[in-house]
């Protein structure tokens, strides 16, 4: 019998989580959506596998996130529920399946926790604090999602920077506080300035993960198919290709969980200012 047989991994919880902002752990993050990256990510030493609707755009092909539906996300979720041991996933709400009222949401939530997901996350701000209410007094993790929100990049004008007037911030960190209020027990914050990410960051006590929101948030998530120098097109600013000097994708995994608890990804040129 292997010692990996006879000594499993034991299985991330959400305690743990909250335990690596208080001793400044940084959390590793990575999207995952099929059963031998969710294994492989796992064994690598992954914290949280996210099954990301941005799955619309690396496996589907669409131009955004919106197409996503509530059955892909939850055929993704059994996968990487299937390949996983230990880390903590996350599934995405996907556009339309928890805007229309906090019933609706439950019942959308409700699959991707029996799919596997063992918390799922909402994108919006303080109008989605009766919603977060609801789900976490039903016994439904919720992990929000500031800055540029995918769903919302029609609205948005495009991928862009959100936050960088002081009146945008101040608004965006309402935001957070209305978030943790209503029972968010996790928030990712995406292409915000990093001051920015370190203000919200410095106001909360529930972990921030951080995608193109600077260093000082609990931890960083970046797209698994960004990180691999497979993402067709180019690869936004606050992306690294962590392939790069490897000669195996076990490798660039292990460098981006290395950077991210050593702190030296990310690195100023893939931050914003103000």
């Amino acid at each position: 019998m292997t010692d990996k047989e006879s000594s499993p991994k034991r299985k991330i919880t959400i305690s743990d989580l909250r335990c690596r902002r208080a001793s400044l752990d940084r959390i590793t993050m990575l999207t995952c959506y099929d059963a031998a990256f969710a294994a492989l990510l796992d064994d690598c030493g992954v914290d949280v596998l996210l099954v990301g609707d941005s799955l619309g755009m690396v496996l589907q092909g669409h131009q955004s996130t919106i197409p996503v539906t509530i059955e892909d996300m939850a055929y993704h979720t059994r996968c990487v529920a299937r390949g996983n041991s230990s880390a903590w996933i996350i599934g995405d709400m996907p556009f339309g399946s928890y805007q229309e009222s906090p019933a609706q949401a439950y019942k959308n939530a409700a699959i991707l926790m029996a799919a596997g997901a063992q918390m799922v996350k909402l994108e919006g701000g303080a109008w989605l604090a009766p919603t977060i209410k609801f789900l976490t007094e039903r016994g439904i993790p919720v992990c929000g999602h500031l800055g540029l929100t995918p769903q919302s990049v029609h609205s948005l004008g495009g991928y862009k920077v959100q936050g960088r007037d002081e009146s945008a911030a101040n608004h965006l960190l309402a935001d957070a506080k209305a978030l943790e209020s209503a029972g968010a027990q996790m928030l990712v914050l995406e292409l915000i300035p990093s001051p920015l990410g370190q203000r919200v960051t410095d106001s909360l006590t529930i972990p921030t993960i951080g995608i193109g929101a600077g260093p000082h948030t609990t931890g960083q998530v970046l797209v698994l198919h960004d990180i691999l120098d497979i993402t067709p097109g180019r690869r936004p600013r606050f992306a690294k290709n962590f392939m790069h000097g490897q000669t195996s994708i076990r490798g660039a995994i292990a460098r981006f969980i290395y950077e991210v608890k050593t702190g030296e990804y990310p690195a100023p040129e893939h931050g914003f200012s103000s």
